[in-house]
C-alpha cells in the first residue's frame, strides 16, 4: 500500500511553515515544484502508531484565484488530477487571530473534495489578545476536525498527530459543496463532464476560470474548455463567487469567536501607527537594515579571517607534504582554493538569514514591505526587493537568496537581475586601492574628497540597480499582476527552531547549489593562469631568473618576478593580451585584463593579482601596492595608472557583473542560464560603454 502524503496549507503568515517544521524536524528536504522555480518544502511525519508518512508545505495563498505564481502552483495541485498529486488529506493552518480571513481558501479546499483538518494556530496569541473560539460551532458548519494549537510552543501538536492518523484511516466522506453554483455556470461545466469525468463540479468549475494557463491540459482538452468559456466572464464569476463565500461563512465564524475579558488587543495597532507612518517607518528602517549592515560586516569579519586561515594553512601543508608537480597544484591552487571561495561566504550568509529571519518571524519585515510596496513599484520592483536591495551591500549572493520571500515571478526576477548593480563588500578593496590613485587625499569644506568618491561608487550602483528596474518593467513581458496583498502578521517573539532551519537550509542550498558551479570555473581560472605553451613558460622563467641574477634580488623577489613572468605567459596572459585592442580604449593595458579576467572569480582576486603581476609578494600592504602600479610606466616612459585610468577602471567595476559566485546563484534562483547569461552580457557591455566614455572624457 502506498504511503499517503498530506499536504499543509493556508494563508502567508499563518504559522504554516512553523507546524511543518514541528511536524517534521531536521527530517526536511527542499527542492522546487516541477517545471517552477517556486520552492517545494517536504518531510517526514512520524504518528502515533510510529508509521511513517510525507509531508509538503504548499505554498501560502489566500484564494483559488491567484495573483501570484505561489498560488497557481495551489491551484494546480487542486485540480491535476493526472499527475498523482492531487492533495487527498491537507492540514489547513489559520491564524487563529485572524479566522475570518482564512475561511475562504478552506472552503475551495474542501470543495474539491480533499479531506481537510482544520488547525487554528496561535491559540497562546489569541488568548493574550482575549480571543477565543467555540471549536464544536466550527465542526458543525465545516463537518471536519478542528483543533488549536501553538506551533512556536508545541501545544496541541500530539493531538493534531492522532487526528491525522484517525482521518487516514476513516473512509472518505461525500459532503455537498459549500458554494451553490449559478446556473449558467452549470450549464457551462456540465459540458466539461465527458472530458474530465473523474472531476466533481467545483474542479470543473476551476478548470473554466484558468484553463488558459493550467500547463497539464492537452491541445483538445484546453479546446474543449474554451468552448464552453466562450462568452463567460470569469472575473465577474470569481467576485460573485467570493461574495457569496463570504456572506455564507462570515456570520457563522463571528458566532464562534468569543471575546474574553482584560486583554489588551490594541498593541499592535500602536505599533503599526508608528513602524507603518510614511515619515517616521522609513527612519526606523533604515537604521534597522544600518545595524544588519553592519553586523554583517563586523560579525562576519572573524569567521571570515578563520575560514581564510584555515584554507591558507591547508593550502600550505598540501604544498610542504606532496611532491611538487601539477597534482599538487591541482589540488593546492585549484581544489582548496576553489572550496575556499565557497566556504568563506558562509558566515556573510548565515549572519545575513539570522538576523532577516529574526525581523521576519517579529513581525517586522512584512511592515517593512508594506511601507516602501508603493515606491518600489515605480522601478518595477516589489517592496519586498528593498531588502534584497539593501542585503546586496554586504554580498549578493545571500541578497539574491532572499528573492525566494517575492512571489511574483516578474518582480523577482527583476531584483536578481538588478541586485548585482548594488556594490558589495568584495569590492571594497578595489574601490580603496583605485581611489587612493585617482583622487587626492584633501579636504574641502570639511568633506574628505576620497569618502566623497566612495559615496558616488555606491550612490551610482543605486541608481543603476533602479534604472534597470525601471527598464526591466516594459522589458519583461508577463500577465502575473504585480500588486502586493498581504496579512500583516501579529508582533511575537522569534521561533528560533525555524531561524536556525532557515540558515542551515539557505547556506547547506549555496554550499552544494552553486558551489559546484564555482568549483568548476574557479579549477578552469587556475589552470588559465597556471599553464602555456611548455617552451614559452620555460622560456620565461629562465628569462626570470636571469633577470633576478643580474639585479641581485632576493629569493622571494626571485620567486615573485618567476610568477609575473609566467603569468604573462600563460594561457590567461596570452587572453589578456589578446583581449588588450578591445580594453584599449579604456585604457588598460594587457595586464589590467588579466586582472580584470582573474577577478572574475571574486571582485577582491583583483588586487592580489596586481601584486603578482606588478611582481610584488603576497604579504605586501594596500599601501605599497598603491604607490607601486600609480608610479608603474608602459614601455614608452607613460604613466598606466592615470587619473582617466583609474576612474575608468573604478566604473567599470561599479557595473560589471559581480563574481561568478553571484552568477552561479543566478542560474540557482531562475533555473535556467538564459538569464545570469544575459545579465552578464548587459552588465559588462553597459560597464564597457561607461568606463569607455569616461576615459575618453578625462584622458
Amino acid at each position: 500500500m502506498t504511503k499517503p502524503t498530506i499536504y499543509l496549507a493556508g494563508n502567508p503568515n499563518s504559522g504554516k511553515t512553523t507546524t511543518f517544521n514541528i511536524l517534521t524536524g531536521l527530517h526536511q528536504k527542499t527542492g522546487n515544484f516541477p517545471g517552477v522555480t517556486v520552492e517545494c518544502k517536504s518531510g517526514q511525519l512520524v504518528l502515533p502508531n510510529q508509521e511513517k508518512i510525507n509531508i509538503i508545505d504548499l505554498p501560502g495563498a489566500y484564494s483559488f484565484y491567484p495573483t501570484s505564481m505561489d498560488e497557481r502552483i495551489v491551484v494546480q495541485h487542486f485540480v491535476d488530477l493526472s499527475s498523482g498529486t492531487f492533495p487527498q488529506y491537507v492540514i489547513y493552518v489559520a491564524d487563529m487571530l485572524h479566522i475570518e480571513k482564512h475561511i475562504l481558501l478552506l472552503e475551495q479546499i474542501l470543495d474539491t473534495g480533499a479531506q481537510v483538518i482544520l488547525v487554528l494556530n496561535m491559540a497562546d496569541q489569541a488568548e493574550r489578545h482575549g480571543l477565543d473560539i467555540h471549536l464544536d460551532i466550527l465542526r458543525k458548519y465545516l463537518h471536519i476536525p478542528v483543533i488549536k494549537i501553538s506551533a512556536r510552543k508545541g501545544l496541541g501538536i500530539e493531538e493534531l498527530k492522532n487526528a491525522i492518523l484517525q482521518t487516514i484511516e476513516s473512509p472518505k466522506k461525500q459532503r455537498k459543496l459549500f458554494y451553490p453554483i449559478p446556473k449558467d455556470e452549470q450549464n457551462r461545466i456540465d459540458q466539461l463532464k465527458a472530458q474530465f469525468p473523474q472531476y466533481n463540479d467545483y474542479q470543473r468549475l476551476l478548470l473554466l476560470h484558468h484553463y488558459q494557463w493550467l500547463p497539464f491540459l492537452s491541445k483538445d482538452q484546453r479546446k474543449s474548455i474554451q468552448e464552453a468559456a466562450s462568452g463567460y466572464d470569469s472575473l465577474k464569476g470569481q467576485i460573485e463567487e467570493t461574495m457569496t463565500r463570504y456572506n455564507h461563512f462570515l456570520p457563522i465564524v463571528h458566532q464562534s469567536i468569543q471575546k474574553l475579558q482584560g486583554a489588551n488587543s490594541g498593541f499592535s495597532d500602536k505599533f503599526d501607527a508608528i513602524l507603518t507612518n510614511k515619515w517616521v517607518g522609513p527612519i526606523i528602517f533604515f537604521v534597522i537594515i544600518f545595524f544588519v549592515f553592519q553586523a554583517i560586516y563586523s560579525w562576519a569579519g572573524y569567521p571570515m579571517d578563520l575560514i581564510d586561515g584555515w584554507f591558507s594553512d591547508l593550502n600550505s601543508y598540501v604544498k610542504s607534504t606532496l611532491p611538487a608537480g601539477w597534482f599538487r597544484n591541482l589540488l593546492a591552487d585549484g581544489i582548496i582554493a576553489g572550496l575556499g571561495g565557497i566556504v568563506i561566504f558562509i558566515p556573510q550568509i548565515a549572519i545575513l538569514f539570522l538576523l532577516i529571519g529574526i525581523l521576519e518571524e517579529i513581525g517586522y519585515m512584512a511592515r517593512a514591505v508594506f511601507l516602501f510596496d508603493r515606491l518600489m513599484q515605480r522601478f518595477g520592483l516589489s517592496g519586498r526587493s528593498i531588502v534584497s536591495l539593501i542585503s546586496g551591500g554586504a554580498c549578493a549572493i545571500p541578497a539574491i537568496m532572499t528573492t525566494r520571500t517575492i512571489s511574483n515571478w516578474k518582480e523577482r526576477l527583476t531584483t536578481i537581475l538588478t541586485v548585482p548593480f548594488i556594490s558589495c563588500s568584495a569590492r571594497l578593496p578595489v574601490y580603496v586601492l583605485l581611489v587612493g590613485i585617482a583622487v587626492p587625499e584633501k579636504y574641502y569644506w570639511g568633506f574628505n574628497l576620497q569618502g566623497l568618491a566612495f559615496t558616488g561608487l555606491y550612490t551610482l550602483g543605486i541608481m543603476a540597480a533602479l534604472l534597470g528596474g525601471l527598464a526591466l518593467k516594459y522589458l519583461i513581458k508577463t500577465d502575473e499582476k504585480g500588486f502586493l496583498a498581504m496579512q500583516l502578521p501579529s508582533y511575537r517573539l522569534p521561533v528560533w527552531r525555524n531561524i536556525f532551519l532557515g540558515i542551515w537550509e539557505k547556506t547547506s542550498s549555496f554550499v552544494i547549489g552553486a558551489g559546484k558551479i564555482i568549483m568548476v570555473i574557479s579549477i578552469i581560472i587556475w589552470a588559465m593562469a597556471s599553464y602555456g605553451p611548455k617552451d614559452s613558460m620555460s622560456n620565461a622563467e629562465t628569462l626570470a631568473r636571469q633577470t633576478a641574477q643580474e639585479t641581485h634580488l632576493t629569493p622571494s623577489q626571485t620567486a615573485n618576478l618567476v610568477a609575473s613572468y609566467r603569468l604573462e605567459n600563460s594561457y590567461a596572459g596570452r587572453l589578456g593580451k589578446f583581449i588588450e585592442p578591445t580594453i584599449k580604449p579604456l585604457g588598460y593595458d594587457w595586464k589590467i585584463g588579466i586582472a580584470l579576467l582573474t577577478s572574475f572569480a571574486a571582485r577582491e582576486v583583483f588586487v592580489g593579482t596586481m601584486s603578482t603581476i606588478y611582481s610584488l609578494g603576497e604579504d605586501a600592504d594596500q599601501q605599497s601596492l598603491r604607490q607601486k602600479i600609480s608610479n608603474y610606466r608602459n614601455q614608452d616612459g607613460q604613466l598606466v595608472f592615470t587619473t582617466a585610468t583609474s576612474f575608468s577602471l573604478l566604473i567599470f567595476y561599479v557595473f560589471a557583473m559581480q563574481c561568478m559566485s553571484t552568477l552561479a546563484v543566478v542560474k540557482r534562483e531562475t533555473n535556467s542560464w538564459k538569464w545570469p547569461a544575459l545579465q552578464f552580457f548587459f552588465m559588462t557591455g553597459f560597464a564597457y560603454l561607461a568606463a569607455l566614455l569616461v576615459y575618453q572624457l578625462m584622458k
